[in-house]
């Protein structure tokens, strides 16, 4: 099978190879494979210049295994059904991995965000949270949407403030989205949060010496060389931390203007502020522009993060992918023909229902939130410092080891709401990755990481499912 195969037929032909080697029954895994529910609107919008302009959107709720179903909306000119349904099915793939309890959603506007207007952009978000309210299509309890391609905690914002307009005796509407800005009822860390998980998968799976060593690497992230597609919120963060906190060497960036590489390394930070400046990648100091842009996936490195759109990665160009781990920031970005292609090469495939789940992650950090109604760590961070104090001043007593104010503040620091968010992401990226590889371990050389973490899933929904009484 090919890339020509439609994006949802994509996520399906690697739901099949792995429900192959499930001992689940038939129309059990047809529930689990299927799409719930998918709407498709179309509401009328009064341009600012008077015009009048027909946008189309949908919304697809892949499985209701749990309520409340989650997954992001997409401004994009190219949405199509197809492409929310394969999506909102790797949301539910995605967040029984890392073991959060909500089935999986998606949405999509079919505009191109930058041809309109702030204003523009408040009416369509608005009117398209009113047709989902109509619909039972969201709510904090129902279905829970996020950011996604083009679209940000600004309209986040909006739905949220729509949501809340319509429903007014909800309690609990705050949670009717996630992502949100902090003071509108979001939570500290959203915004880096799939950046960061990629980070902790990574370094998490350049921990093992065993599978280290099968690519010719040594462990740990210091030093690697790493090549990322795509600065947008993802693709920057995951940089930032490969680089700042694992000690990886950044040699090439692939970006919609081009690609350009640097062997000795490109500091993040000063790309960013270039490119602010200047409005492209290309022509940084130091850097080499190359003549193609994507050229800069075809660099020689250890690690590529194609942090984009789908369908980066095909047969027309997996064969001159020299990474040796690939870490599937973007949704799709491999197709299924070239993800087989390169694990039979020895390519080690983070697959995106795993390493870019941080962003799910902190969204149900984030739901809880709202719907406890708390901040994290204001009930115990007082009482952890006070605690902590108290123990070091047993130890100044017991052993005339005086601790200067400074030290004292660092240790004895209670944990607030970013660090429990941080604390909490690392555990499920850690907690994950050595389900699946542990999955894979027992199935044998044939089974790649994807296909490992596709059966984890199926697993967990087949669970629910019995649970719920559906399946015997």
């Amino acid at each position: 099978m090919t890339a020509d195969l439609s994006f949802f037929d994509q996520v399906n032909q690697n739901f099949d190879r792995a429900a192959a080697l499930t001992a689940h029954p038939p129309g059990l895994l047809e529930q689990i494979k299927s799409v719930n529910s998918v709407i498709h609107f179309t509401f009328p919008l009064i341009r600012d210049d008077g015009s009048l302009k027909v946008i189309h959107a949908w919304r697809a709720e892949h499985s209701h295994h749990k309520l409340p179903t989650k997954g992001g909306i997409r401004y994009a000119a190219n949405v199509t059904e197809d492409e929310v349904m394969a999506l909102a099915a790797l949301m539910t793939y995605k967040c029984a991995i890392v073991n959060v309890p909500f089935g999986g959603a998606k949405g999509g506007v079919r505009i191109s965000a930058h041809e309109y207007s702030v204003g523009e952009l408040e009416r369509i978000t608005r009117r398209f949270t009113f047709e989902l309210n109509k619909k039972n299509f969201i709510g904090p309890g129902l279905d829970v949407p996020a950011p996604d391609f083009a679209t940000s905690g600004r309209e986040m914002a909006w739905i949220a403030d729509t949501y809340m307009t319509l429903n007014p005796h909800d309690i609990d509407a705050l949670g009717c989205v996630t992502a949100k800005p902090v003071g509108q009822g979001g939570i500290r860390g959203r915004i880096e949060a799939t950046g960061r998980g990629v980070y902790f998968g990574l370094r998490e799976a350049c921990t093992i010496v065993e599978d280290m060593r099968a690519l010719g690497l040594n462990p740990g992230l210091e030093g690697k060389t790493v090549v990322v597609q795509g600065l947008g919120n993802v693709g920057y963060h995951a940089a930032k931390f490969m680089q700042e906190n694992g000690g990886a060497v950044i040699v090439g960036i692939v970006e919609y203007e081009g690609s350009i590489s640097k062997p000795s390394g490109i500091d993040i930070e000063s790309l960013m502020a270039h490119r602010r400046e200047t409005g492209s990648i290309l022509g940084f100091p130091g850097a080499r522009d190359l003549p193609n842009r994507d050229d800069g996936l075809e660099i020689e490195c250890d690690i590529l993060i194609p942090a984009a759109l789908e369908n980066a990665i095909t047969m027309d160009n997996a064969p001159r992918i020299k990474a040796k781990i690939i870490a599937e920031a973007a949704n799709g970005p491999i197709s299924s023909d070239a993800s087989q292609h390169l694990f039979q090469r020895g390519v080690l495939i983070l697959p995106d229902a795993f390493i870019n789940a941080g962003g799910v992650t902190v969204s149900y950090f984030e739901w809880l939130k709202n719907l406890q109604h708390v901040r994290f760590g204001r009930m115990e961070k007082r009482f952890v410092e006070s605690s902590s104090r108290m123990l070091l001043s047993a130890i100044e007593s017991s052993t005339n080891r005086i601790f200067s104010d400074l030290e004292i503040a660092e240790i004895a620091k209670g944990p607030g709401e970013i660090d429990l968010v941080n604390s909490g992401l690392e555990e499920t990226m850690i907690e994950a990755y050595h389900e699946i590889r542990e999955i894979k371990k027992t199935r044998g050389e044939d089974v790649d990481l994807r296909t490992a973490s596709m059966i984890t899933a199926i697993d967990k929904v087949a669970v629910s499912y019995r649970e719920l009484g559906v399946f015997p």
